[in-house]
């Protein structure tokens, strides 16, 4: 009853002064629900959604790219790393110097009890470019992890070269299931992330990674 009299009123009002008048009534249970209503994406919303969508393509089709140009494979560039700078390969990754936009394989070797170098080697010839030293905190934890190991990441990257153009492989020294972890790429740009024990080899497909990328695609 009195909305119909709220509504009649302001109408009245309406024609009296010759404009446009817009009332919103509502009972109680109307505001309860307003309140409980999602706000609307808007236009906006959609455009920056589909735009990073754009981005993330854009950027696998680049790393697909600098991965397809690639002459040294990551074993390759261990190798090279390794016959420069002696030690243990710890991760090796095809990656932008310093963000200039060189695509270069970065080696980090543990070399002794504590000395850390990371090793650039060109992805086009396999000739390291330099040496530098890095700081690390979790040697103690790498050392742990490879003891009693019998697959350096050489072999790992070798092992999973048939998955694809191997772009990084890193040892997971955290937790009890200890491994080395391989990124590959296939020509269309598919990322694929392995496991790879460190005492047999076995390669298994990493299945967390996989439904992280699963839930953010879904989103």
């Amino acid at each position: 009853m009195k909305r119909n009299i709220v509504i009649a009123a302001v109408t009245a009002a309406a024609l009296i002064g010759g404009g446009t008048a817009t009332a919103l009534a509502t009972t109680g249970d109307d505001e309860g629900s307003a309140r409980q209503a999602a706000t609307p994406r808007s236009a906006g919303d959609d455009a920056r959604d589909d735009q990073d969508d754009a981005d993330d393509r854009d950027d696998r089709d680049d790393d697909a790219a600098r991965a397809a140009s690639t002459d040294i494979s990551a074993r390759e560039a261990i190798a090279a790393a390794l016959k420069h700078t002696s030690g243990t390969a710890v991760s090796a990754e095809l990656d932008d110097e310093d963000d200039g936009g060189k695509v270069v394989w970065k080696v980090d070797v543990l070399s002794g009890d504590s000395t850390w170098r990371s090793v650039s080697v060109d992805p086009a010839g396999g000739k390291v470019l330099g040496a530098q030293s890095d700081d690390e905190d979790d040697t103690a934890r790498v050392r742990a992890a490879l003891k009693g190991s019998s697959v350096t990441a050489e072999e790992a990257a070798k092992a999973v070269a048939g998955k694809g153009v191997v772009t990084s492989v890193d040892l997971d020294e955290d937790g009890e299931d200890r491994s080395w972890e391989a990124e590959t790429r296939t020509p269309g740009g598919a990322e694929q992330d392995w496991k790879i024990d460190l005492k047999t080899g076995k390669i298994t497909q990493d299945r967390s990674d996989a439904q992280d990328d699963d839930t953010e695609d879904q989103d």
